[in-house]
């Protein structure tokens, strides 16, 4: 081989390259995209029975809390607000953020806590997921929400003692702040499909 042949297969000084999107935001949405896709077909299989449904609610179903959880929904997205907001004072000023981040964080478990309220009244009421395929659908549906809201409140949890430290990285913020916007926006779409 010849020597300038030979010097363009050897490994030269690393590229300075700046990172478009940090590795965890763009693992994040991928994630998000998947879990869109998984709540389009889950939303898409309710409408198709809705739609062949006689009655819906099936006769001897409880009626969904309808105005109960349209108050819930209000904490959830008040969370989100405050979260945003937590994200632009990071921005000023890390430390600032932990006011509007602990509020935040206390009305997404708030919305946790009534959600599992509202799912020990409808079981009292005879919504189970063998009851009907409202029961099914609702469980599934909102209980799959559900976790990802425990998934996403103890990933918040996690961002806030980070915080606290004065060691929470912008993207990792920017990484868990994606993830709860996902859930506060996907349960209106939720509350509308599945509620109303």
């Amino acid at each position: 081989m010849s020597q300038s042949h030979t010097a363009a297969l050897e490994p030269g000084p690393p590229l300075d390259v700046d990172q478009v999107v940090p590795n965890g935001v763009l693992g994040m949405l991928i994630f998000i995209l998947s879990e869109t896709m998984l709540f389009a077909g889950l939303i898409s299989a309710v409408a198709i029975v809705k739609t062949r449904a006689v009655m819906w609610p099936p006769l001897g179903q409880p009626r969904l809390p309808v105005e109960s959880t349209a108050l819930n929904t209000l904490a959830l997205v008040a969370s989100g607000v405050l979260l945003y907001r937590a994200g632009r004072a990071y921005e000023r000023d890390r430390l600032s953020a932990l006011r509007p981040m602990r509020l935040g964080i206390a009305l997404a478990a708030l919305f946790v806590l009534l959600q599992g309220a509202e799912w020990v009244a409808l079981l009292g009421e005879g919504l189970t997921l063998t009851s009907s395929a409202m029961g099914s659908f609702f469980y599934l549906i909102v209980g799959l929400h559900g976790l990802h809201a425990l998934a996403a409140l103890a990933a918040m949890a996690w961002a806030h003692q980070r915080l606290v430290r004065d060691d929470l990285g912008h993207s990792a913020f920017w990484t868990v702040r994606i993830f709860w916007f996902f859930v506060v926006g996907v349960w209106p779409v939720l509350y509308w499909r599945v509620y109303l």
